[in-house]
């Protein structure tokens, strides 16, 4: 039995700020530019000001990208272009520079942390920091087995609120969240297909790299068969994610929550956090007032979830590549937002015009 209870996380979230949003729409009627005319601007402007409590709204400076990295054993069917267990070689090269997360990353100064959760590998081939929170190595075959047992699963979620809690307490003012996986849009897929009620074939993508047909059919029929497994356990969201789910993706399920109890904005990437949003969502209904989705990636299950969430992307470049690229490509419209928001000067007063 476990000691985690998720229903606290209802009680615990409160949405963004009303009144200092009510606020911060009167500021804007006041600024010098008409209201409306920076088109979403405005929007992402008001947002930050009630996430922050705060008219002006301040300048998101200390942003950062948190990565939840993990293997997923349904990948060694054949559902991914990556080999199973290879997703350790994807750490290696965000930790070296070598990722376009990385280059965005340094050229917008942003610092990127990764979070091992499951991987492949052998912990020592990694840094300390890197594998703190691991729970397992990788995860079972969620087309005939669970991801993980009850106790991976309530540790996985336990490590992703813990690290949510050390980014709000060490300042961190918002966060990219994305994924080191092989196999992970494969069970986000599941997820997202299981909390609405539809088929495989409707939420199955081609993933980070475009999969062929081939490798479609056969994802197609791994979300099948893993859904078979999924339905009866959706009441209980820690035993589904334990059932489907993953280390990883459990992991960006705690911290979503826990970045919303602790009033922390969070830009979600792809389809896999876009499924952990939904799960989250499922625990406590406040929790996506607290989320953006930073990008359209293209792949049906994001769509789905989002669209269940009413969460509008904010760009869509047809970025595939997952690990947070797509979402840190919204970060500077989001600074702009606050910039804009903060910085236009008002119009002058009735008697200035006199």
């Amino acid at each position: 039995m476990s000691s985690l209870n998720l229903d606290d996380f209802t009680d615990l979230i409160e949405r963004p700020d009303g009144g200092t949003r009510r606020d911060a729409e009167a500021r804007r009627e006041r600024q010098i530019v008409p209201p409306g005319s920076l088109g979403r601007l405005d929007d992402l402007g008001e947002w930050l000001a009630a996430a922050q409590g705060a008219v002006p709204v301040r300048p998101v400076d200390r942003p950062r990208v948190v990565l939840f990295a993990g293997d997923h054993g349904v990948a060694g069917l054949g559902v991914s272009a990556r080999p199973a267990g290879s997703a350790v070689e994807l750490v290696r090269d965000v930790l070296e520079g070598a990722r376009p997360v990385s280059v965005l990353a340094r050229r917008l100064g942003v610092p990127v942390r990764v979070v091992d959760m499951a991987l492949d590998c052998d912990a020592e081939a990694l840094p300390a920091e890197v594998v703190r929170y691991r729970v397992r190595r990788g995860s079972g075959r969620i087309d005939i087995e669970d991801a993980l047992t009850a106790e991976e699963a309530e540790a996985a979620f336990r490590a992703g609120v813990a690290v949510a809690d050390e980014e709000a307490d060490s300042g961190t003012d918002l966060v990219v969240l994305g994924d080191l996986s092989v196999g992970g849009t494969t069970a986000a897929g599941v997820l997202v297909a299981a909390l609405c009620g539809t088929d495989a074939s409707v939420v199955t993508g081609r993933g980070g790299i475009a999969i062929d047909d081939l490798a479609w059919m056969r994802k197609c029929a791994a979300i099948r068969d893993a859904l078979r497994r999924a339905r009866p356990v959706l009441g209980d969201q820690l035993q589904l994610l334990a059932t489907v789910g993953g280390a990883d993706l459990t992991a960006m399920t705690g911290f979503l929550l826990q970045a919303a109890v602790r009033k922390m904005p969070v830009i979600l990437d792809g389809v896999v956090g876009a499924a952990c949003a939904l799960v989250a969502q499922r625990i406590a209904f406040r929790a996506p007032d607290w989320w953006l989705a930073g990008q359209a990636s293209g792949e049906p299950g994001q769509a789905k979830a989002l669209d269940r969430m009413a969460l509008e992307p904010l760009l869509d470049h047809g970025v595939t590549v997952g690990e947070g690229t797509g979402a840190l490509l919204a970060l500077p419209l989001v600074q702009a937002a606050a910039a804009l928001a903060a910085e236009l000067p008002e119009k002058p007063g009735d008697d200035e015009k006199d």
